[in-house]
């Protein structure tokens, strides 16, 4: 598992760095990668997504320094701000699963263990990709796969300062409440440490995706 830590990062840099590693993989250069950022924010909507779930006109976002990138992941609506930890995993399935399903549980997964790293239980509902703290959401997937190669991936919330934003849209097209890791925890996280508990995991537990 190769593992890229690029830092706060403009989307589109980000997109290009993940095409960039995709075509790595599909090369067989390496069988899997791992890309860890944060984003300046940016509103991104899936292949499902409907313009009526962005809240404001685009003006607004502008005024707010917000970008909107239609791209193609699946899923609706997300906000992406420095105050998430994303992780973008770059997988041959061919040489883990060919099952996108488990892929997506892995995904979830991943997060579910790291919240378990600061005494925090999170899960899963029923029908409804992500984690979840009590009905609210705290962590958003959503992948492409071409040729069973996976880009796109999973976004943490863990700043309670970067949560405003998602009020200007409705987050996965649902009514929801997100919520972070200090919001929850009621104390001040670094995404420096969250990346170096990611990083620990996807170098020393196979089982993040085995």
């Amino acid at each position: 598992m190769k593992i890229f830590d690029l830092g706060l990062i403009d989307f589109d840099r980000a997109l290009d760095f993940q095409k960039s590693v995709f075509l790595d993989v599909k090369n067989n250069k390496f069988s899997a990668a791992a890309i860890l950022c944060q984003h300046y924010p940016v509103i991104t909507m899936g292949r499902r997504s409907r313009q009526e779930n962005i809240l404001v006109q685009e003006p607004e976002l502008r005024n707010k320094r917000i970008e909107i990138r239609r791209i193609e992941r699946g899923g609706d609506a997300t906000y992406h701000g420095p105050g998430q930890a994303v992780m973008y995993p770059v997988l041959n399935l061919n040489h883990f699963r060919r099952d996108i399903h488990w892929f997506l549980r892995s995904l979830e997964e991943v997060g579910i263990k790291l919240l378990s790293e600061f005494g925090v239980s999170g899960e899963r509902i029923p029908g409804a990709t992500g984690v979840w703290i009590e009905n609210k959401k705290i962590a958003s997937v959503g992948i492409t796969v071409k040729n069973w190669i996976t880009y796109h991936g999973l976004a943490i919330n863990i700043k309670k300062d970067d949560l405003d934003n998602f009020s200007l849209i409705r987050p996965c097209g649902m009514d929801i409440i997100m919520t972070s890791l200090e919001s929850v925890l009621g104390r001040e996280i670094e995404i420096s440490q969250i990346n170096k508990i990611l990083t620990g995991r996807l170098q020393d537990d196979k089982s993040c995706f085995a």
